[in-house]
């Protein structure tokens, strides 16, 4: 069905520009180090500088590799990337500031959607690059959309896994087997308690590592797009959420003692030391765990958290994805860069590096530590983290640790309607953009 697409007014870029100078005013000085970036777009030689700032500090020195082959093997284009600390902050710096690089490289979650929403991003539909993604992450993309755009503005390029991290070795010498219900693994639970072992081990502390557990069981018991449907007004999270919010609950009578007194750092040096069984997490703590333990057989599931074995999905979102800027004024370069950046080899050699999933079709060879999850993968059958359609400023981390902590009889429902009126208060003007479009375009579902 074709998709009727509302041209943004200059009122709705007005308020969008606004949102972003609100957001970045105490900012302002963070950016000063890169301004100035890109004032000329040729090199003294005479090649085209394209510049790339990317947000993953994690990923520094495989940048440096990539910019330095790109830069050997091109004449006729200069690539500088730059990987600032707290680079979502620098860019929305930059923004403001009008000193746009030509490629962002960001995550699939609430910043894309604003970014897209502010009419920054080009649209790349013709891009040959494409035609290479699985569809699946380009799907996770479109599902970010605050509402239908007409065209593509992202190409999605690694990927990363969350579910259930276990102690390979453990596991083989006591016997255990990998639940694919709920029922099962709440019985494996309590196998390993029974045993005189830790079964979880949770870094609670860092309130974000309340979200690991409430991303993977949600892609098993609540719509990929419920955002979108409570902004449309068709449901709730009071609905939607209640069983997720029932069974995060049941996991802490197996963890250790008062969870929220560790950080994310302990929980990973915990389990790389072997003192639980199982760690709920992303594929992303891989390389912290390996660090206390470099010899640890690490292997992982998906989160089974409804007991219906075929409805169980690997929560999986874009981890890093490429953008060009609406106003770059080298395309074709741009595009000659993203190529590069698609080449197996390089795909490859990022997957090595950071443990990652390719977005790209072809038969990549995936880190040992997602053997559990390679059916999913390959098949696409997987969902995105809840948490990347949250606005930062509702702190739904802070909302779930401060419920976990809550023992009162009524705690849930406390929780499910702070929840909802949180979610009203934060997105006010979205949810009337999104029934506005609604009205004027009709509903696709």
């Amino acid at each position: 069905m074709a998709v009727v697409i509302k041209e943004k007014t200059g009122r709705e870029r007005s308020a969008m520009k606004k949102k972003l100078i609100l957001a970045g005013t105490v900012l302002m000085g963070a950016g000063l180090a890169l301004a100035g970036c890109g004032d000329s777009s040729k090199t003294s030689d005479g090649k085209t500088k394209i510049e790339m700032v990317q947000y993953k500090p994690e990923a520094v020195k495989a940048f440096e590799k990539m910019e330095e082959k790109f830069n050997e093997t091109h004449d006729d284009i200069e690539l500088t990337i730059e990987s600032p600390n707290e680079a979502m902050t620098i860019l929305k710096t930059r923004f403001i500031k009008e000193d746009q690089p030509d490629i962002i490289g960001i995550g699939g979650d609430v910043n894309y959607s604003n970014f897209l929403d502010s009419d920054m991003l080009m649209d790349i539909s013709d891009f040959d690059g494409l035609k290479d993604i699985k569809q699946s992450y380009l799907d996770i993309d479109k599902n970010l959309e605050f509402i239908p755009e007409d065209g593509t503005y992202a190409v999605p390029y690694v990927a990363n896994a969350a579910g259930i991290l276990y102690n390979k070795e453990m596991f083989e010498e006591n016997g255990w087997e990998i639940p694919t219900t709920w029922d099962e693994f709440i019985e494996l639970l309590d196998t390993i308690q029974a045993s005189g072992q830790l079964p979880l081990y949770f870094g609670f502390k860092d309130t974000w590592t309340c979200l690991a557990p409430w991303n993977a069981m949600a892609c098993d018991l609540s719509p990929a797009d419920v955002c979108q449907q409570v902004n449309k007004g068709t449901t709730t999270f009071s609905e939607e959420y209640r069983e997720l919010a029932d069974k995060i609950i049941q996991l802490l009578p197996y963890a250790q003692n008062d969870p929220y007194a560790f950080s994310y750092n302990d929980a990973c040096t915990a389990f790389a030391r072997g003192e639980s069984a199982m760690y709920c997490i992303g594929s992303y703590a891989v390389p912290q765990i390996l660090s206390v333990n470099p010899d640890m057989q690490i292997d992982s599931f998906v989160f089974p958290a409804s007991n219906n074995a075929e409805e169980n999905v690997l929560n999986s979102g874009n981890d890093l994805q490429f953008s060009i800027m609406k106003n770059c004024e080298h395309k074709e370069e741009a595009y000659e860069v993203l190529r590069f950046f698609m080449e197996d080899e390089n795909v490859q050699s990022y997957i090595d590096d950071q443990s990652a999933v390719p977005c790209k079709k072809g038969d990549f060879e995936l880190p040992s530590m997602l053997d559990g999850m390679k059916e999913y993968i390959n098949e696409g059958k997987l969902a995105d983290y809840q948490d990347h359609h949250y606005p930062s400023e509702m702190s739904v981390d802070a909302m779930i640790q401060t419920y976990l902590l809550d023992d009162s009889e009524n705690a849930t429902d406390k929780f499910l309607k702070k929840f909802d009126t949180e979610w009203v208060r934060y997105n006010r003007d979205l949810i009337r953009k999104v029934q506005d479009y609604e009205k004027e375009n009709g509903s696709n579902n």
